[in-house]
């Protein structure tokens, strides 16, 4: 939804120090940051060094593993009781907020509720719901739209050259996100989906090692697992849709493949099937056992 483009674009407004921004360096105030102009130049040595992600005062903050831990808040509160090294406006920007734990939470809520001067903290949220409600009352929230599919679209045929079919897909399972649908380009993410989906088409054909394998072979890639139960969800979604309105079908280029196999199945079966990766997903999402969770799933996919 271009929520960290917008975190990088503030950041960088904060700090200008080109003519074009009508921001002067001596404008920085020692109790705190000033209005920022609504644009940055791009060009000047302190947004080059924001965009290029090594500006000494700008610290991101991600997930180690599925959290942000409390050691990672405790190692922040040390840097912030310092003043910034050059920065007019020092930022944090926490990346997928939603994932500190409870103690990095409370941890963080003395920084909320006492800001450094000349310091600025940005959170980045699914959603705001997903914060602690003593994080999310005490940040101004702005709320990201998703990007139309159409725009989406358009803009990686032209970045990237790709067929508008293969846009067409990437769009549909970027859930709004440009840089999401980029990321998946640059990983050949419609290769492999290419692969899972021939997988999953033959899992009724399969012996229950060959299923067990298959289920290893996916815990083991932790990191993709997530984009590939999306995956797995969107196939039986679309023998699902398909019922109803063809043109809706996310994966077009198998659309054969997806009529035939929605003649053979009945509409509570496939039900039952979302509903199985669904579960499995929220499984996955609670630290389970990763290999476990699969076999039960492909196990459940594989019924007839």
């Amino acid at each position: 939804m271009g929520k960290q483009a917008a975190a990088v674009a503030l950041t960088m407004a904060c700090n200008c120090q080109g003519e074009t921004s009508g921001f002067n360096a001596d404008d920085a105030s020692e109790q705190g940051p000033v209005n920022p102009p609504i644009e940055s130049c791009g060009v000047c040595k302190s947004c080059k060094k924001i965009l290029a992600g090594n500006h000494p005062d700008v610290i991101q903050i991600q997930p180690r593993g599925p959290f942000i831990k409390i050691e990672q808040i405790r190692a922040l509160l040390h840097t912030l009781s310092m003043k910034p090294y050059e920065a007019k406006t020092r930022v944090v920007i926490v990346s997928k907020a939603q994932c500190m734990n409870a103690a990095a939470s409370n941890a963080l809520l003395k920084i909320l509720e006492e800001p450094p001067n000349r310091s600025m903290l940005v959170l980045i949220a699914t959603c705001g719901s997903d914060l602690l409600p003593t994080i999310a009352s005490r940040c101004q929230q702005v709320k990201f739209n998703r990007i139309s599919r159409e725009y989406i679209t358009s803009r990686i045929i032209k970045e990237h050259g790709l067929k508008p079919q293969a846009a067409e897909i990437i769009s549909a399972m970027a859930n709004g996100s440009l840089g999401k649908a980029q990321m998946m380009i640059a990983e050949n993410w419609l290769s492999r989906r290419k692969w899972l989906l021939a997988e999953i088409r033959t899992l009724s054909l399969q012996p229950i090692a060959r299923l067990f394998a298959l289920a290893e072979k996916l815990s083991h890639e932790k990191e993709a697992l997530a984009e590939r139960l999306e995956i797995t969800k969107t196939w039986f979604r679309d023998l699902i849709i398909d019922r109803y309105d063809t043109e809706k079908i996310i994966n077009q280029d198998v659309a054969d493949q997806v009529r035939i196999a929605s003649r053979q199945t009945d509409l509570a079966t496939l039900l039952s099937k979302v509903d199985a990766v669904q579960k499995a997903q929220n499984r996955i999402t609670a630290n389970t056992n990763l290999r476990l969770s699969m076999e039960r799933l492909l196990i459940q996919l594989a019924q007839p």
